[in-house]
Formats: C-alpha cells, sequence, structure tokens
C-alpha cells in the first residue's frame, strides 16, 4: 500500500510540469453555404514541414468516411487513439464549430501550424484547406478556407 502511495505521489510529481505547460485556445470554424450533407473536419497540427503531430478535434461521427480528410488519415494513421474524445457531429453548411483544447506551450511560435482537412459526402474532398501558422500574434487573426470553410480563427486564453 505505502508503495503504491509513493509510486502515484511520484507519477504526479513528474506528471506537473507537462500539465502546466499547456495553452487553452479556442478554435472557430465557419462553413461556407452549400448544398449537401454535412461537412466532415478535421481540425489538425503538423510541425513545419507538415508532419502530423496531433489531432485537435475531428468534426463527424461515422469513421467510415474519415479516410476522405485525407492528410490528417494519413498522419493520424486513422488510429482510434488519435481522435477519442476529440469528436463531434458533422457540421452542416454555414454553421460554426467552435471548441477549446488544450496544447503545449512548446507547439506555439515554434514553426507549428493548425490545419483543416474538410470532406462533404459526393462531393469535393479539401486537403490542408486551412493552414495557420500558430503563433502569438495569429490569435484572433482569421485564415481563409480553399472550399467549405469560410474562415478559421483560433484565440489563446
Amino acid at each position: 500500500m505505502k508503495k503504491t502511495a509513493a509510486l502515484l505521489a511520484l507519477t504526479a510529481l513528474l506528471a506537473w510540469p507537462s500539465l502546466a505547460q499547456a495553452k487553452t485556445v479556442t478554435l472557430t470554424s465557419e462553413l461556407n453555404g452549400y448544398k449537401g450533407d454535412g461537412a466532415y473536419v478535421a481540425i489538425y497540427v503538423t510541425d513545419a514541414n507538415g508532419q502530423y503531430q496531433d489531432t485537435l478535434w475531428v468534426a463527424g461521427g461515422k469513421k467510415k468516411y474519415y479516410k476522405h480528410l485525407r492528410d490528417w488519415a494519413r498522419g493520424s494513421g486513422l488510429k482510434a487513439a488519435a481522435y477519442d474524445g476529440k469528436t463531434g457531429a458533422s457540421l452542416a453548411s454555414g454553421n460554426t464549430l467552435t471548441t477549446t483544447v488544450e496544447v503545449p506551450d512548446k507547439w506555439l511560435d515554434a514553426g507549428y501550424q493548425l490545419r483543416i482537412d474538410t470532406a462533404v459526402e459526393d462531393q469535393r474532398e479539401h486537403r490542408a484547406e486551412v493552414i495557420a501558422p500558430f503563433t502569438s500574434a495569429g490569435s484572433g487573426q482569421a485564415t481563409l478556407g480553399k472550399g467549405y470553410v469560410k474562415s478559421f480563427t483560433y484565440q489563446l486564453q
């Protein structure tokens, strides 16, 4: 019992610095108006070379359609661990998705990018539709999408 308590205390002590080094970020994606089904939207982080780092949010409930979010799907490997607890309903035409996430401080002002892939059933897919450098100066600044996304903003808390 004492060994278990000591192990838990040590684990908590070691985890504390990583928890303290996180930023709260609100992500807002506004869609254009279009005809058709709800959009599947993957919001994820890449390094400066475009290499996938982590999933922030996926809008769309049917996993069978995730493969159409091509860059995100390739990077995440479509492993459930990449999106478990980070999903919601697809996003209807003209609607806005707002979600708040925690991200490591090390991503801010270090060359990382926030990216969005989108897809709508029986319509075009948009890979890396939005690429926004993750910087302090970019907080609150809109980035225009190239397809379904009208605008994307992130706000540092």
